[in-house]
């Protein structure tokens, strides 16, 4: 078992392990509508398959809400 944080909470898991798998293990909801910060940095959709977790990495999964004042 790896740490790693997820949106600052600290999560268990097995490794290997690439972002879209880390999706598809939390369940995370929305996932064509989210956007993943990997240790701060954008991770670009096309590469989520390629970008390995590594112990102590954080991961930030953001939803962009659209709106503003009328």
């Amino acid at each position: 078992m790896a740490k790693i944080y997820v949106n600052g909470d600290v999560q268990d898991v097995n490794l290997p392990l690439n972002v879209s798998e880390l999706i598809k293990q939390l369940l995370v909801e929305n996932p064509e509508m989210v956007s993943v910060q990997v240790n701060e940095e954008f991770a670009e959709r096309e590469e989520w398959d390629s970008i390995q977790i590594k112990e102590g990495d954080k991961v930030d999964f953001l939803y962009f809400m659209g709106g503003g004042a009328r």
